[in-house]
């Protein structure tokens, strides 16, 4: 592929690493002339299976042969099941399918609105270093102003607090005109950063107290990135709206909003909707996922707790290296040179690995990865950080 075509006919949004990749395998993907690259990617944590995974084919053939959209003006069956999965696994109540990540907050910050309508409350309050997406009411509640500065002015009525201060969140909440918190249990563009036990927790409880829902953004956490299905899950706490994309399609376009009965009642047709959201081609392949993530979570943990360990052993003692975070199979490694320059390197010696900031390299593999293929990747990267230090 001539790399100067894309200019020619693409919005110039994306600032692409030199690499044309035609097909994948596993957790492996290939370019055009068939050179093989270990993925610790997987499309930004979204191909949960790895590539070409038989049970997805699987999905995707028999649902193509018979319905791929009619629109949410009918019922269908592959919604209503994966509804009924999502609802049993997260302990709310009901379910709102969109596209997207962004789509699944915005539908989130519409409910909770609608929510504190009732008593005056429309104010949000979020974290810095946050992300939770590029439309205008997600990138308001983002906390980092590199993405929020170009298309300003943003909507009103959000504050931000420093991540894992409960004692701050406190100070906000007794203001009094907040209709949501929105967290994410661990800041994944942000530079991975887990939230403590005790900032989940506090929440939770302050979101009571004042009478204020908790929203947690899994667009990238969830669906077995961190170990459970969901990453509020470690924390024993329950969320009032959830938002989940990423991983639940397992490289199909799919995003939810998951809302308890509190909030569900408030609602009313025609408040929110979504063309093609919820189609029975992603939600019977979202469904297989599920199903699979779910087989698979014991899985996760074992070579989630083999990948953090690799890393400290390997790593975190490089010169090159500052910090290394993470869980499950979900983990950030703070770098002194520049994140970006070693992806290139790494993908000259065939591993992808991707950023999250200037100076972290973000690591989210297929969620089928083994031991094996864990430890092929971390040797690269040990390699290239070597280098890097020189």
């Amino acid at each position: 592929m001539d790399f100067r075509e894309e200019s020619l006919y693409l919005a110039p949004l994306y600032n692409r690493f030199p690499l044309t990749i035609v097909r994948g395998e596993g957790v492996y993907v290939f370019d055009e002339n068939n050179n093989r690259y270990l993925d610790f990617a997987s499309g930004i944590a979204v191909n949960s299976l790895g590539y070409a995974h038989p049970k997805i084919i699987e999905a995707v053939t028999s649902q193509v042969k018979r319905l791929t959209h009619i629109s949410n003006l009918y019922y269908t069956e592959p919604q209503v099941e994966l509804a009924k999965k999502l609802v049993r696994l997260s302990g709310l109540d009901k379910v709102f399918f969109c596209n997207s990540g962004t789509e699944a907050v915005e539908a989130g910050l519409k409910f909770s609105r609608r929510w504190g309508k009732r008593q005056g409350k429309y104010r949000f309050i979020s974290t810095i270093d946050s992300f939770h997406g590029r439309t205008m009411g997600s990138l308001s509640v983002t906390g980092q102003r590199k993405y929020q500065e170009p298309f300003e002015p943003l909507i009103d009525g959000v504050s931000f607090i420093e991540f894992n201060n409960a004692k701050a969140l406190e100070e906000e909440l007794k203001k009094g005109d907040y209709c949501a918190v929105i967290l994410e249990p661990v800041q994944g563009e942000g530079g991975i950063n887990p939230a403590s036990r005790e900032f989940i927790e506090t929440a939770r409880y302050l979101c009571d107290k004042y009478d204020t829902l908790l929203m947690f953004d899994e667009v990238q956490t969830g669906i077995g990135r961190t170990g459970t299905m969901f990453a509020f899950q470690h924390f024993g706490v329950i969320p009032d709206i959830l938002a989940l994309a990423k991983g639940l399609g397992g490289g199909l376009p799919i995003g939810a909003t998951l809302i308890n009965n509190k909030v569900a009642e408030t609602l009313h047709y025609g408040d929110h909707a979504s063309t093609f959201g919820g189609n029975p081609l992603v939600t019977s392949v979202a469904s297989v996922v599920i199903d699979e993530v779910e087989r698979l979570l014991p899985h996760i943990n074992r070579v989630g707790e083999f990948l953090g360990d690799l890393l400290r052993e390997k790593l975190a003692s490089l010169d090159n290296v500052i910090e290394i975070r993470g869980i499950g199979l979900m983990y950030g490694i703070d770098v002194k040179s520049n994140a970006r320059n070693i992806c290139e390197r790494c993908i000259k010696e065939r591993l992808l690995v991707i950023t999250c900031g200037k100076n972290t390299i973000r690591i989210v593999p297929p969620l089928i990865i083994n031991e094996q293929e864990i430890g092929e990747g971390v040797y690269i990267l040990e390699k290239v950080l070597k280098e890097g230090s020189n």
